[in-house]
């Protein structure tokens, strides 16, 4: 078994022809150090000791600015959205049985366009106001939270989507 290894080893496939190539890599003076010479220091100020001209940045209440590709507006009523969507699609699944695509034609357009204008009218009003999700966010109930649930309910929302079309049913 040794000399089948070593013979494995000793390969023009691997680049090592002969044993003391081998050999190298097993000598102990080829490790890395892991030593660090690193000097660094953390200092810290403390309520107190911040200068008073530590305002927050004053937030664009521009329409334009809000909803901008990169704004504070899109993102979060998207997930919102897809938050209240997902959900919304399995409980619906679970007590009638009907699929993402018969839950749009039997009357989930009409609810669509109302959920839709509804929650974007609420996200928007505290962004016209001057008012961000992250002012507001604590503890577990963070506006990072808030946005990473969005994003896997969208994701959810279409796997939930194509998961049905390619089944041909509803999922549950």
């Amino acid at each position: 078994m040794a000399a089948v290894s070593s013979v494995m080893s000793l390969s023009p496939a691997t680049g090592l022809t002969n044993k003391t190539a081998l050999k190298r890599f097993a000598v102990p003076s080829y490790v890395p150090s892991l030593k660090r010479n690193v000097d660094f220091r953390v200092s810290s100020m403390s309520k107190k000791e911040q200068p008073e001209s530590a305002t927050p940045p004053k937030v664009s209440t521009n329409f334009g600015d809000i909803l901008a590709f990169g704004g504070p507006g899109p993102e979060r009523i998207n997930g919102r959205l897809a938050m209240i969507g997902f959900v919304t699609a399995i409980g619906v699944e679970l007590a009638n049985g009907q699929d993402v695509f018969a839950q749009i034609q039997n009357g989930g357009i009409q609810w669509f366009i109302v959920t839709s204008a509804l929650l974007s009218a609420a996200s928007l009003i505290p962004l016209f106001k001057g008012v961000r999700a992250e002012s507001k966010s604590n503890g577990v109930f963070s506006s990072d939270a808030e946005l990473w649930n969005g994003r896997f309910a969208m994701l959810g929302l279409i796997a939930l989507a194509v998961t049905e079309y390619v089944k041909g049913g509803a999922l549950v």
